[in-house]
């Protein structure tokens, strides 16, 4: 039975990639830090079938005993600050957890077992001010928030690990992916709640930032199933991950108002202070090496994303909306 490890296993993409693994018959190990308030929401369903282990990714000593004790085949690195805004308000704890946290990782498999293989989740907006459209794995970065920056070391420092010690390490250069386990700070998640929300009467309105940014978004559950890919090749490599398409916040706003029956117009309001300090450009990723090399495809088109996101969020509030309605629900609603 192979092992793997995920940091970050309470994270959407965490809960994603344990579920693929484990019905692969892989042992699942899950990262969790000790916190005051612990939230497994999103691994509850497979909770008696993960190994969790407390470690951090700022303590250098409990990812060597974690190594150790689970001693895995695969280690998974997907936790990190991953909310883009909240990187200029914390941008040393950014650059703690996702760059020099990923060197700690690094380190520890070097120290405990070169032949695990490691997978780095890097991401889109390394390249912020882009060089060119579509964005490939040759192509410069040029990052334009705290959170970009850290990523841009966090993939340098793998690269270096792979050169420098001959590690099978790689990178995975994720564009935007979704689903409904997305946290609600995150836009599409922040509007497919909204627009529930609003069915429901439960809100009169949905504030927003910059209608007019685009993002290059796909589907949380394909994009783990080419991290895993990646760590099955001959060779380590790095892999851009994408659907190669682009659409606006606003194209997100009208497709997702428009599956609960609603005209987003009515409801939306452009908010400029929740615009970013500096705003990315157009990224739209080119994943032809992902396609040949993987044999990764997406599966989930934006308007399917779009209602697949809309109909979860439905489907949790409507108790709410009874409660506040004064009508009683059934007991698994």
């Amino acid at each position: 039975m192979p092992r793997a490890l995920i940091t970050g296993v309470t994270g959407q993409d965490g809960s994603y990639l344990a579920e693929l693994l484990l019905a692969k018959g892989y042992e699942v190990f899950g990262l969790v830090r000790r916190a005051s308030t612990e939230n497994f929401a999103r691994i509850e369903h497979l909770r008696e079938r993960l190994v969790l282990v407390q470690a951090d990714l700022l303590d250098q000593l409990s990812l060597v005993h974690t190594l150790e004790r689970a001693r895995p085949d695969e280690v998974y690195n997907l936790a990190a600050m991953s909310f883009v805004p909240s990187s200029w308000q914390q941008p040393v704890l950014t650059a703690q957890f996702d760059a020099v946290g990923v060197t700690r990782m690094l380190e520890a498999i070097r120290l405990v077992d070169r032949r695990i293989r490691f997978y780095q989740a890097s991401s889109s907006e390394m390249f912020g001010k882009v060089r060119e459209v579509p964005q490939t794995e040759a192509t410069p970065f040029h990052p334009r928030s705290p959170y970009g920056v850290a990523k841009v070391y966090g993939h340098f420092i793998t690269v270096n690990y792979r050169e420098s010690y001959g590690l099978f390490a790689c990178s995975g250069i994720l564009f935007n992916h979704e689903s409904p386990r997305r946290g609600r700070e995150f836009v599409t998640r922040k509007i497919s709640d909204g627009v529930a929300r609003i069915k429901h009467g439960l809100a009169s309105e949905l504030m927003l930032g910059n209608l007019s940014a685009q993002r290059d978004w796909g589907y949380a559950g394909d994009y783990v199933e080419a991290m895993w890919r990646m760590l099955q090749q001959p060779e380590p490599g790095d892999y851009v991950v994408a659907t190669g398409q682009a659409h606006s916040v606003r194209q997100f706003a009208e497709l997702a108002f428009a599956r609960a029956g609603l005209d987003w117009r009515e409801w939306v309001r452009e908010d400029p202070a929740l615009h970013r300090p500096a705003e990315v450009d157009h990224l739209i990723g080119d994943a032809s090496k992902a396609r040949t090399v993987l044999g990764w495809h997406p599966s989930v088109s934006l308007p399917q994303l779009a209602e697949m996101m809309v109909d979860a969020d439905l489907e949790a509030l409507a108790p709410a909306a009874a409660r506040t309605r004064g009508v009683s629900t059934p007991a698994h609603a």
